[in-house]
């Protein structure tokens, strides 16, 4: 369905005209890249980045065992963040702006964003929640149940969301994943730059470059960052990545291994 995923190089002209109205529906837009692994290296001497000067996080998914959550379109997260303390989210995605209820629309903590990469484009809303400092930790060593990290209102879009028989309390803690982000306006292009380079427990990474923007501004700010990026001699044709999706599948292919390995 082009309204919430499409290949942005092979729209027709009813597709484009129907991503247009999608991004008046949104709240914001976000660009990105994802760099391959051996390019990494390269494009962050191109772009000057300094990783003492990035913030270090720690990022925590929420799910079953075989990602029910995932297929439903719903994404459950927790982050630690240096010097900033803690976040949660209950995400739902992909979705159609004008089909969200009311209620949700109207919430001063849900947002609705797209995220646009060289391979297509997808539609996300979120309800993020400010858990106590601390919580995030406690709950990761099993000093307090997971649905202490989620607002009331999180909880209910939970509830509404999730398939059936599902709890908050019933889900396996996938992570933590080591998040090196670094925002910064490199010389010579219009704005802010964000650099998220994602650890994996194996020593395997994601590295993605974003910018967000308004959305009567994206296609202007696209062709500007698509300009730049590659005056920086950045590879903007390689395979696209879902950081979110990433994570969750390696969390659970080691979990099934784990599993595997215990039963043997």
């Amino acid at each position: 369905m082009a309204t919430a995923t499409s290949r942005l190089a092979s729209m027709s002209d009813d597709e484009l005209k129907e991503l247009v109205t999608l991004i008046g529906d949104v709240d914001s837009v976000e660009l990105k890249l994802t760099v391959p692994e051996p390019a990494q290296l390269t494009t962050a001497r191109a772009l000057g980045l300094d990783p003492l000067r990035a913030q270090m996080r720690q990022v925590f998914f929420f799910d079953t065992p075989d990602l029910a959550l995932d297929k439903q379109g719903l994404v459950v997260r927790a982050r630690r963040s240096q010097k900033k303390g803690d976040d949660s989210v209950v995400k739902l995605r992909p979705v159609v702006p004008s089909e969200l209820p009311r209620r949700l629309r109207r919430s001063p903590s849900f947002g609705v964003e797209l995220d646009a990469s060289p391979t297509g484009y997808v539609c996300s809303g979120s309800l993020k929640g400010t858990p106590a400092p601390g919580d995030v930790r406690k709950a990761m060593v099993g000093e307090k149940p997971f649905r202490k990290l989620f607002s009331k209102e999180q909880r209910k879009l939970f509830a509404e969301r999730a398939p059936d028989g599902i709890a908050l309390d019933d889900l396996t803690l996938l992570g933590p994943l080591l998040v090196l982000k670094l925002k910064n306006t490199p010389t010579g292009f219009d704005g802010s730059l964000v650099t998220e380079l994602w650890l994996y427990p194996d020593g395997s990474r994601i590295l993605e470059l974003s910018t967000k923007c308004a959305p009567g501004e994206a296609f202007d700010v696209a062709a500007n960052a698509r300009a730049f990026l590659s005056s920086r001699g950045v590879d903007l044709e390689g395979k696209q990545e879902t950081k979110t999706r990433a994570a969750l599948r390696y969390f659970s292919k080691q979990l099934a291994s784990t599993t595997a390995t215990s039963r043997g």
